[in-house]
């Protein structure tokens, strides 16, 4: 299969045939990729799992209640010395404004305790194939409070559909924002790797039009087959497909570079680095595929949904990069590669090819020297960065969601000064009608519930909200939401739930530890497996699979102290089993590329010259493939959230970790610590060293 692979690119007529089939992809999805936002879904109940308690209370409410796509926007007025007759007739005139905007009743005037505040609770209408529907109605909102405002009056509009409308305010355009950075950083970093004028267009032409493919493949699945897409995702997607279609296309091309030198044919010379380097690549994309494959297992509804996203991008960009990428070099030839072309040489010197590698062969050297020094050494680096773990802090509350200050977030804290602080956050519960009087009582008899507000009916059922003495993120919060779900379920024949954001945080928080635990051991299973069986060797697996571990471990407690630095401390629930997925599949990806070449140096000579062998030739084409993975995913901190921010810096310290200690000191020092037991039970693990063996010929990394 792999022959027949290799031959289509490669092919005179083939490489042809495959630029038409491309071109004619990017033609049919290019309208389909543009649509890609429509599909979108970030509403509550896509996120959770579909038996939560919230889930089954929204599905209640959706069936009984007519109002169910709608938002509140709390308008919060606040005074320092106390609320004026002024500000009470202005408050009054602008209820009467939200009445005709409204998608509902608008509440009554709500005074605080301390009399400095009011604060009513405006219902808007929400448009989930229209974010910009809820902005909109927001700053109509903003509009009529702010106007007129008597000096000293401090206005502020919080609330679900607050927070909503800064969201949508603060990613209008971001796409395209995102792709152009992301475009950017590749193309510099190509420019810096090859230092030619004309070469690092072709891999950045091939994987811009793979992420176009993969962006309409995602569309039509969302439009026709039911997959669901949400911000988290499809942020992540074109992120992905450039970095990983990159580090591929680095892998192939460094190959061919040195082909070309051996033959004459360019079409010989990629049929060869092909098949030499196919194998890893499939191994590492398999291992990625495979993990995402895991989130398929997942309760929460937002991680399903990611793994057939982020695989979709991955399987095309190993598509274009194995078949576009290979056609467009041989179809442009050698001279692609101006200034440094490489030509075609009869005999190439193998004794002194170390040499070639610089700075990699002298690092190699060192290794050689002294493996358990720095094998130890290394590993006691990142166990120290792992215990930065101690300082992260999990639980991102929506006001500490953005970057910048925004209303809602402003709101959010007058809210807390003056008024109960789950007042922005109200609880919802659902009950059976003929049960009102008894699950209301309950409610209010539960601590920490500061107030049950009056009932809304629709058809046999009855809806309440509770008003929580406590911020709606807290700790505190999370048990009255328990308590208050024990209250009301003893209730006889009212078949009550409780939902809203804290209940939904509590049954995300839930749902997500469940995840953990069941999909970080799949994936490790899913690592350790392709590992033994690409290498062909358990001892290697098990040595390789515990080095990614630390290395995430050490990435985490080191992105802690990052967060904690730059003022960011609590981290999204969601970021150690999406960091995990990532850095575990992606991060030993540069581990596969140095073994699989190891073992191939060790087949042809002795373990220890074919380990040092191989980190020598890998050195430079895997720290730049590193090196674009992890600006790729920094790339995410032009986002205006504090969870894609941490994303992004994560995958980026880990990757880097990944580069430049694990792949680059530990691995190859603990595979020449070892010795040839690293092989068993392969033939490799039992064979004899031969002292006359020869130097073997040196060519580029898979």
């Amino acid at each position: 299969m792999l022959k027949r692979l290799v031959t289509l690119p490669a092919g005179k007529v083939g490489k042809w045939v495959l630029v038409v089939v491309w071109l004619g992809l990017v033609g049919v999805g290019g309208g389909f990729a543009a649509q890609l936002q429509e599909v979108q879904k970030n509403d509550a109940k896509t996120w959770l799992p579909s038996d939560a308690e919230s889930t089954r209370a929204f599905d209640i409410f959706e069936d009984n209640f007519a109002d169910t796509d709608t938002a509140s926007a709390i308008v919060v007025y606040a005074r320092d010395g106390g609320i004026t007759a002024a500000d009470r007739s202005k408050v009054d005139r602008d209820r009467a404004e939200f009445t005709g905007l409204a998608k509902g009743q608008v509440s009554p005037v709500v005074p605080s305790a301390d009399g400095a505040a009011l604060l009513l609770n405006v219902p808007l209408e929400t448009d989930e194939s229209d974010f910009t529907a809820i902005r909109d109605s927001v700053e109509r909102v903003r509009e009529i409070a702010t106007a007129g405002t008597a000096a000293g009056l401090a206005v502020h509009v919080t609330g679900e559909a607050g927070t909503g409308a800064d969201l949508v305010d603060a990613f209008s355009g971001i796409d395209t924002t995102l792709l152009f950075a992301t475009i950017a950083v590749v193309a510099a970093i190509l420019l810096l790797t090859y230092r030619s004028p004309v070469l690092w267009l072709v891999p950045l032409i091939a994987v811009g039009l793979s992420s176009l493919v993969a962006n309409a493949a995602v569309y039509l699945l969302a439009d026709n087959a039911g997959l669901l897409v949400n911000g988290q995702s499809a942020s992540i997607l074109p992120v992905l497909v450039f970095g990983v279609g990159t580090d591929y296309a680095l892998l192939i091309i460094a190959r061919y570079r040195e082909e070309l030198r051996r033959r004459q044919d360019r079409h010989t010379a990629m049929a060869v680095a092909l098949r030499r380097s196919l194998p890893a690549i499939v191994a590492s994309a398999a291992t990625v595929v495979l993990a995402l494959l895991c989130l398929l297992t997942a309760t929460m509804n937002s991680t399903r949904g990611l793994g057939p996203v982020a695989m979709i991008g991955i399987v095309v960009a190993f598509l274009a990069m194995s078949t576009l990428l290979p056609a467009l070099l041989v179809i442009l030839g050698r001279w692609v590669f101006w200034p440094l072309i490489p030509r075609y040489q009869s005999e190439i010197a193998t004794t002194d090819a170390m040499a070639d590698h610089g700075v990699w062969s002298r690092l190699a050297g060192q290794v050689q020297r002294r493996p358990r020094l720095l094998w130890a050494a290394s590993a006691v680096v990142l166990v120290g960065l792992a215990i930065g773990t101690t300082s992260l802090h999990t639980g991102l509350p929506p006001e500490q969601l953005f970057l910048k200050e925004v209303d809602s977030t402003t709101g959010q804290r007058v809210l807390a000064t003056h008024f109960p602080a789950g007042s922005s956050a109200p609880l919802d519960i659902i009950a059976r009608g003929s049960a009102e009087n008894e699950v209301r009582s309950a409610a209010a008899a539960t601590p920490g519930v500061a107030g049950v507000a009056p009932a809304e009916r629709g058809g046999d059922w009855v809806h309440l909200t509770a008003v929580l003495a406590d911020a709606p993120d807290s700790k505190e919060a999370e048990r009255t939401v328990d308590r208050l779900r024990t209250a009301v379920h003893a209730v006889p024949d009212a078949d009550a739930l409780v939902s809203g954001r804290t209940a939904v945080i509590v049954d995300t928080n839930r749902a997500t530890q469940r995840d953990e635990r069941l999909i970080i051991p799949l994936i490790l299973l899913v690592v350790f497996t392709v590992l033994a069986l690409l290498l062909r060797a358990v001892v290697a697996a098990g040595l390789l699979l515990a080095s990614v571990v630390l290395s995430f471990a050490a990435a985490l407690g080191a992105s802690s102290l990052i967060f904690n630095a730059i003022g960011h401390p609590r981290v999204d629930k969601s970021l150690p089993l999406i960091g995990f997925l990532f850095l575990v599949a992606l991060g030993v990806d540069y581990t596969i590329f140095l073994m699989t070449r190891a073992r191939e140096e060790v087949a042809a000579a002795n373990h220890e010259q074919g380990v040092v062998r191989a980190l020598a030739v890998t050195g430079a084409v895997i720290t730049s493939a590193g090196l674009v993975l992890a600006a790729t995913f920094a790339v995410l901190a032009v986002l205006p959230t504090v969870n894609t921010l941490q994303q992004g810096l994560l995958v980026a310290v880990g990757v880097l970790l990944d580069t430049f200690i694990v792949r680059t000191v530990l691995v190859p020092a603990l595979a020449l610590d070892v010795g040839q037991r690293i092989w068993w039970p392969s033939r490799l693990g039992a064979r004899r060293p031969d002292p006359s063996a020869g130097e073997p010929e040196l060519v580029a990394a898979p």
